[in-house]
């Protein structure tokens, strides 16, 4: 699923860590790597996590930096729990949260990217070229139906 998001950073040029951890089966890994994450130049922070879904919330908790919350669909309430874990956090906590699934990661790769663009010119720039493409298949198909 997290592929996905990672197929964008390449795209755009964004250099990326990947890395894994739990909530609730590693919770002092997840915060160690949440306090250093700024201290190491990270800007912005992509978790993934399914079922109870709270990794992008304890990510939250321990950093300044932005958090984009990923539900994925990994058990029998099909993403839904991940979602709603993910999406109803508390005052003061916020992560930006996306669909569940392949397509959220997609757009949490678009929308770290957009974060990053705000002081990076050249990223910027791709993400306009990125839009016009998407504007420009649209506009292709529209016109095959005139």
């Amino acid at each position: 699923v997290m592929e996905k998001a990672l197929s964008i950073l390449k795209k755009f040029d964004i250099p990326y860590t990947v890395t894994v951890a739990s909530a609730h089966r590693t919770p002092e890994r997840a915060a160690k790597l949440s306090i250093e994450a700024k201290e190491k130049g990270i800007k912005v922070l992509i978790c993934g996590a399914g079922h109870a879904a709270h990794l992008a919330g304890v990510i939250a908790a321990h950093t300044t930096l932005p958090v984009l919350g990923v539900p994925i669909d990994s058990s029998a309430l099909q993403g839904m729990d991940s979602l709603l874990a993910t999406v109803q956090m508390p005052p003061g906590i916020p992560v930006s949260t996306m669909a569940i699934g392949k397509p959220g990661a997609y757009n949490a790769g678009i929308f770290a990217a957009q974060i990053l663009a705000v002081s990076d010119p050249v990223i910027a720039e791709k993400l306009s070229a990125f839009k016009q493409e998407m504007a420009d298949k649209v506009n292709k198909k529209a016109r095959s139906f005139a």
